[in-house]
């Protein structure tokens, strides 16, 4: 009988256990790693890639409007504390300020907020992380325009549009439903936490979710009324809204 040992240049194909034997018990199929099976690994690592990115994104989402709430209350309660220091009257207009009240009643409240100072972008508490700005490429918050600050107080002094300027607290009639603070989205509408026009800052449109401050302290994510023409913030809304601009 031939063995392994037995075969030579000469006698290659000796034995089915030789040489060519060795060879021929290796399938084709094994060895390499075919197209084929480059794209089947590629379409399940995007699959798996999707099913991790969703929840990630939806839970960073979920964060962002949970701090943006958070920071809202505290300059709600801000707010409030100032009027509790000065007769119940909320802040109004003030001789030699800078920009509008709706924005620079900050320099009034902020102290109030654990901040003194010059204001700044280190103003975390105004800050909303999703602030996308309106005109500016920039947020609000970044912006000394704006006192670098996201959220309005209901202050705009503009002939008819209601607000509570000056306001004494105990003559507004229903604290519970009108407006104390809110992002300036709250005026277009726009939104920044569920957006139906992505990143982008137009057209306005009804029941786009803002966060807003009410009279009574509480703080929500609520639609704003926009009929088409008008903005926001120069109407109370039709019936059927949680909130009003005006104090009664």
């Amino acid at each position: 009988m031939e063995s392994f040992a037995d075969c030579s240049p000469s006698r290659i194909a000796c034995s089915p256990t030789g040489i060519r034997g060795v060879f021929k018990q290796v399938p084709r199929d094994r060895r390499g790693f075919t197209l084929t099976d480059l794209l089947v690994a590629l379409a399940v690592v995007a699959v798996l890639a999707a099913l991790v990115w969703v929840p990630l994104t939806r839970i960073k989402r979920q964060a962002r409007l949970a701090q943006c709430l958070g920071n809202i209350q505290q300059v709600n309660r801000a707010v409030l504390s100032f009027a509790a220091d000065h007769g119940q009257t909320l802040p109004g207009p003030v001789a030699g300020q800078p920009g509008e009240l709706q924005w620079w009643y900050k320099e009034q409240v902020k102290g109030y907020a654990g901040l003194s100072g010059l204001s700044s972008t280190n103003d975390a508490v105004f800050a909303c992380p999703d602030d996308r700005g309106y005109t500016d490429d920039r947020p609000f918050w970044r912006s000394e325009r704006f006192d670098y600050g996201s959220y309005n107080f209901n202050g705009v002094l503009i002939p008819g549009a209601p607000n509570l300027a000056g306001w004494e607290l105990p003559a507004i009639t229903e604290p519970k439903r009108t407006l104390l603070t809110m992002e300036w989205t709250a005026h277009g509408p726009l939104s920044w936490h569920r957006s139906r026009t992505g990143l982008r800052n137009a057209p306005f449109y009804r029941d786009a979710e803002s966060v807003v401050g009410f009279v009574d302290g509480h703080v929500a994510l609520t639609k704003i009324y926009f009929d088409g023409f008008t903005a926001a913030y120069l109407r109370d809304p039709i019936p059927g809204y949680d909130y009003r601009y005006s104090g009664n």
